[in-house]
């Protein structure tokens, strides 16, 4: 194309913006990996506090790493008076992701590093989010229904504490394992719409805070994190499995967008699908509902036969999380306490080879005009 029309690469398609050694799509094995490992096989020999470490330091934790890393995270778990008294004013019918975006950034405004972005403070400050984001979703969730926060347990692992805060109990082991999987799964998936906002902001000299909050509000839009929650809308508005293949043909017939399905990086297959159906088809176990596991079975079955089009990870993290008792409108926050993982490791790798993110635009607006009197307009 000549110069006055650029190739454009709509939603950014194609378009390598930087290199990166957090985690990648292996296109040999059509596996997301993480520093090198596969996330399927993280699923099944790690817990989520031992990813959490491998995603900020490359490597795995021996056993003394990783106690001094849930150390330093069970000790930051307390939310400040402050902060609970904005998350009351809070109106209770606000969407939780609104009410976690602003309790991140009011974060920002007490944390005693805010304004240092050496790569010592912001990992700080990131094991401070990451310790105080699940009780601030936790405590949202309460508050909206007019119940008290409860206090976070520093006893308790990080998946267990998360229970604790948003139902006063510790559910049984499977349920735990089945939570554990989705946290792993979430925590990181490349140059994604909030990752990449998230870097963006770092790009700038912003710290943290400012990079998670513009995170969190990217990762709300429903063709990104809000898809969970889409999802499970979706299945309670089909209702059964009997009825499933009549709904979908009716989207079929208004080419409309059915939710849960497709993957701008994958074009044989979310990987990470297998293991989290896994476990929420243990979910519909525990619980023995299989209503929503049979109605996503058909809805699967139909989908791949007439469209060739795969589910994505929302398609079985939505019913496992519903399984487990999680109020919808939770999904997607549940999903930020993970994705701070993946975010922070890239807000600590922009840091260290940094470049301010500023593409061009073409303009296709009116050549430069004079301003006319306003009699003449």
């Amino acid at each position: 194309m000549s110069e006055a029309t650029p190739t454009l690469y709509k939603g950014l398609v194609g378009v390598y913006a930087d290199v990166s050694s957090v985690s990648k799509v292996m296109p040999e094995t059509n596996s997301l990996t993480y520093r090198g490992y596969a996330v399927q096989d993280l699923c099944e020999e790690s817990n989520f506090e031992e990813v959490a470490y491998l995603l900020w330091h490359g490597e795995l934790p021996n056993a003394q790493q990783l106690a001094a890393f849930q150390a330093e995270e069970r000790a930051n778990r307390a939310l400040s008076p402050a902060l609970l008294r904005v998350l009351r004013e809070i109106p209770k019918d606000a969407h939780p992701m609104d009410a976690i975006r602003t309790a991140v950034s009011f974060m920002g405004t007490e944390d005693p590093e805010t304004a240092d972005v050496s790569d010592a403070a912001q990992r700080r400050k990131a094991m401070r989010l990451l310790a105080k984001l699940p009780t601030a979703v936790a405590a949202t969730n309460r508050l909206s229904k007019g119940l008290e926060p409860i206090e976070p347990d520093a006893s308790l692992p990080f998946c267990e504490n998360f229970f604790h805060l948003v139902f006063g109990k510790v559910p049984q082991p499977e349920v735990i394992k089945s939570f554990d999987v989705s946290m792993i799964l979430y925590a990181e998936h490349t140059f994604n719409a909030s990752t990449f906002t998230a870097r963006t902001v770092t790009s700038t000299g912003a710290d943290i805070h400012g990079a998670i909050a513009a995170g969190i509000a990217a990762l709300k839009g429903p063709l990104h994190g809000g898809a969970n929650e889409a999802v499970m809308h979706m299945l309670t508005e089909i209702g059964s499995p009997e009825a499933a293949e009549d709904w979908l043909e009716g989207k079929f017939d208004h080419k409309a967008l059915v939710m849960g399905f497709g993957h701008r990086v994958y074009k044989n297959g979310d990987s990470r699908v297998p293991t989290m159906t896994k476990y929420a088809e243990k979910m519909a176990e525990v619980v023995g509902d299989r209503r929503w596991m049979e109605t996503s079975r058909v809805l699967a079955a139909k989908m791949m036969r007439v469209k060739k089009i795969h589910p994505n990870l929302d398609f079985p993290a939505g019913p496992a999380y519903y399984l487990m008792g999680f109020d919808i409108p939770m999904f997607t926050p549940i999903f930020v306490c993970s994705r701070i993982t993946g975010w922070a490791a890239h807000v600590f790798e922009q840091a260290t080879d940094n470049r301010l993110i500023r593409p061009l635009s073409h303009y296709t607006g009116v050549e430069q005009r004079p301003v006319p009197p306003i009699s003449a307009r």
